[in-house]
């Protein structure tokens, strides 16, 4: 990852638009590439791509420092931006901004410093000196009002790191499609519904559909469920697919890319505790399961959750018991 090209001009264009992800699906319903990106993948701050429209990585940076901001963007710079008072370039979106501008206006160094350090604490108002400085060297009186909302700001070091940290997942996600996918749900394996993502693009839609007509009343799991659902209907609509668990070859913890294709890891099953799938993985390397009650009696696979497995089709004709019935012997 240290290698990877921070101007590559392909992964900056998933902040813009889904051009890049090579949708097949002609009805896709979204209009963001920067689902499953950190600092980005939020509705919050796809509002902010849509507001500015990034076009290099210096703009990331910028809207890093947005959303980490206290009063930076909400009431502040985006309605500078949306009214056209001022570009995404020109508003203040991290405390060195305000320093490196006003030393450009020909501010002295050591009160430029104070001034950003009462800004991005947030504490109180420029008094009338600072104002009144700022305004001998031109600064428009936007620019100090913005000042005067902030009540803290972030570093732009900070703001860098994490936009290169999110750049280079953007780059594996352009280039390294079901690699990305797999890790991501590796990552947020609590939140997988795998019942309703492996049926697909369709049943991923319906609970979709469902926990927004619940609206306020949906819980905390449901809307942090619902971020994973439209990373997974994205991963379909760009035509790559689930396989299912093959209780032979899945891994515990970790999604796998196998034939092209990804298969969850047995902690995806809902009620699947990690050390109850470590355990499933141990005894699957030992041989076969002669049935679900052997499953259980080796694995400590709870008989509930091997019943689940069974309906989801995880155990395909293995019988419940070890027992022979009667009724199962052909007699000649």
């Amino acid at each position: 990852p240290l290698q990877i090209d921070l101007t590559d001009r392909k992964v900056l264009s998933i902040f813009n638009g889904i051009e890049a992800l090579n949708i097949k699906d002609p009805d896709y319903k979204f209009k963001h590439g920067s689902y499953a990106i950190p600092e980005f993948g939020t509705s919050f701050t796809r509002q902010m791509l849509d507001d500015t429209k990034p076009d290099k990585f210096a703009d990331l940076v910028r809207i890093s420092g947005f959303s980490h901001g206290t009063d930076v963007w909400l009431n502040n710079a985006q309605d500078y931006i949306r009214s056209g008072t001022a570009t995404m370039r020109e508003v203040i979106s991290t405390r060195d901004d305000i320093m490196n501008y006003l030393i450009l206006k020909g501010v002295e160094n050591e009160t430029a410093f104070k001034i950003m350090e009462i800004v991005r604490k947030g504490k109180k108002d420029l008094d009338e000196q600072q104002v009144a400085t700022m305004k001998e060297h031109n600064v428009p009186d936007w620019y100090i009002d913005s000042c005067n909302k902030i009540k803290y700001m972030f570093p732009r070091a900070h703001a860098v790191a994490y936009t290169m940290m999110s750049f280079r997942m953007a780059w594996y996600k352009v280039y390294y499609p079901q690699e990305f996918y797999a890790t991501y749900f590796t990552t947020k394996v609590a939140n997988f519904d795998a019942e309703t993502i492996l049926k697909g693009k369709e049943a991923i839609l319906a609970r979709m559909d469902e926990i927004t007509a619940k609206g306020t009343n949906a819980s905390a799991k449901e809307k942090d469920d619902y971020t994973i659902l439209e990373v997974a209907y994205e991963m379909y609509a760009r035509g790559y697919e689930f396989m299912p668990i093959d209780i032979y070859r899945a891994h515990a913890t970790d999604f796998q890319v196998i034939d092209g294709k990804i298969m969850p890891s047995f902690a995806s099953i809902d009620g699947m505790g990690e050390k109850a799938a470590i355990g499933l993985v141990e005894e699957a390397k030992k041989g076969k399961f002669l049935s679900r009650e052997d499953l259980c009696q080796r694995s400590k696979v709870s008989k509930t959750l091997a019943d689940q497995m069974a309906d989801m089709g995880l155990l395909g004709d293995m019988p419940k018991s070890n027992q022979i019935s009667l009724f199962d012997i052909d007699f000649l």
